[in-house]
């Protein structure tokens, strides 16, 4: 999958050191510890049935511009999905990087069997909010003082996977 100017490709391990130093400088970024992110991309590579989760990494093939982590439990049929994070470098913003990055995580989680997808977002997010309607999302709830530094409510979004449409 690519968009102009970038590629979007599944992240490995050589990736982390870039992941790391850019969710470092976002400061609306999920903070993680480099394990975190390890283990995000074992366990893309496992052969665990329960849990699955991917790293997809946004770049120029030398440049790091963006990266989302996607999770989905009980992959069988009607597995749920969920968009953990995506951050997206603010010079690279407003450049497809974010919506892609998103379609890749969507897409990975279709073929995975996911029947829904969901995320949580910042409040007063008005880019991302708008970027996750863009994609079909909907609210679904709210959780208050979710969000640390600054402490701020959450907004739950989600997205319904038809059957219909995890195929193309």
């Amino acid at each position: 999958m690519s968009g102009e100017g970038f590629r979007i490709r599944v992240g490995r391990a050589a990736d982390l050191t870039d992941v790391l130093e850019m969710e470092r400088s976002i400061p609306e970024a999920p903070h993680w510890r480099e394990a975190e992110y390890a283990a995000v991309i074992a366990a893309d590579r496992s052969a665990n049935g329960a849990v699955r989760r991917c790293l997809m990494v946004a770049d120029t093939g030398s440049d790091l511009l963006g990266f989302a982590v996607g999770k989905v439990v009980c992959v069988a049929p009607n597995g749920v999905g969920e968009l953990e994070s995506v951050a997206v470098d603010p010079d690279a913003r407003r450049r497809g990087v974010g919506r892609a990055l998103c379609e890749a995580v969507v897409d990975w989680a279709k073929r995975l069997g996911a029947g829904m997808i969901e995320l949580e977002v910042r409040a007063t997010s008005d880019a991302a909010i708008t970027l996750y309607e863009g994609l079909g999302f909907v609210f679904s709830g709210r959780r208050k003082g979710y969000y640390r530094t600054p402490i701020e409510d959450a907004l739950l979004m989600k997205l319904e996977l038809s059957r219909s449409n995890s195929d193309e």
